[in-house]
């Protein structure tokens, strides 16, 4: 019997862990792409892009029953939170800081999830969860110590035109990110049950799409859609795909399998990715106080999701 369950719990792991490593890679990417499209308008494309990528996943299979009240209001509390304020946050927070040190911070979710789910779910929190969060609090803090190095990273002419050099807001704007994918993790449990991982991913598509907009049409009014170049455009479908259609069916899909406090183990892609991206790809610097720090963060990632000796059955 447990060999039979093996296979597709590794498959639901895969899955899993790639769905956050694409979370962590369109992190670090949408850096470049908040210098030439305004944060309100390119969550509105996203979700845009994503929605018609989606529009096929919105009918309700035969086998599938029809919503509940209260599996309506989790839906929209999914997108509200994961969608709507998450890329409000994140694009705000990633234009003012760097992809190294949003990978730091992000690294916070499972400490996040497991107190997010001590509170609301009332589920147990064990005295090593009790040490991720403080490692992870130790990271942030050092990472908020290291502002000189992130100063020593001067943008560029472009990058000064477009948007604040604020590191220091844009780390609380990815703390705030942080809790709003903490807040995604605990509700997406309760909609697994109930909808089919496809139509999660079209139906919170489409809240996203509907709440952002109001903003995303009053920008488009007065932008200039020509000084886009082709680049940009090419990175903007992969961003939408990436952010609205994948990482979310990705993880509908692994979760279906897989008890939610494992499920956190996976997170650990999302810092190891953003940080890999914005030093490869972006030429991020990454200075000793933030090996540091990000070191201390992968550390509370550890503690917070390895399963304990009362973690070896699913709830």
């Amino acid at each position: 019997m447990h060999s039979n369950n093996a296979r597709p719990r590794l498959f639901s792991y895969a899955l899993l862990a790639m769905s956050m490593a694409l979370v962590g890679s369109y992190v670090a990417l949408s850096k470049p792409l908040v210098l030439v499209l305004p944060v309100f308008l390119l969550a509105w494309l996203r979700f845009g892009i994503g929605g018609l990528a989606t529009l096929h996943w919105l009918k309700r299979p035969a086998d599938e029953l029809p919503m509940s009240p209260a599996t309506r209001k989790y839906l929209f509390l999914e997108s509200f939170f994961g969608n709507f304020l998450f890329s409000i946050c994140m694009l705000f927070g990633v234009s003012m800081t760097t992809a190294v040190s949003a990978g730091v911070i992000m690294a916070a979710i499972p400490a996040v999830v497991a107190l997010m789910s001590w509170v609301f779910l009332k589920e147990k929190i064990n005295s090593r969860t009790w040490a991720a969060v403080v490692c992870s609090a130790l990271g942030i803090g050092l990472l908020a110590l290291s502002k000189n190095e992130l100063h020593a990273h001067t943008p560029s002419a472009p990058e000064a035109n477009s948007t604040f050099h604020n590191p220091l807001l844009g780390n609380a704007l990815v703390f705030a990110a942080v809790l709003c994918e903490a807040a995604y993790a605990v509700i997406a449990k309760k909609l697994t049950g109930a909808l089919s991982p496809r139509r999660i991913t079209a139906l919170i598509n489409l809240w996203g799409f509907a709440l952002m907009t109001p903003f995303g049409l009053y920008i488009a009014w007065s932008f200039n859609f020509s000084a886009v170049s082709p680049g940009s455009w090419l990175l903007l479908v992969f961003y939408a795909l990436a952010a609205s259609v994948w990482t979310v069916w990705l993880w509908m899909s692994g979760l279906k399998n897989v008890p939610a406090s494992r499920a956190g183990v996976f997170t650990v892609m999302l810092p190891i990715s953003a940080a890999v991206v914005g030093v490869v790809v972006l030429g991020e610097p990454l200075g000793g106080l933030q090996l540091l720090a990000f070191g201390i963060a992968l550390l509370s990632v550890v503690l917070a999701t390895l399963p304990g000796k009362d973690s070896t059955g699913s709830h």
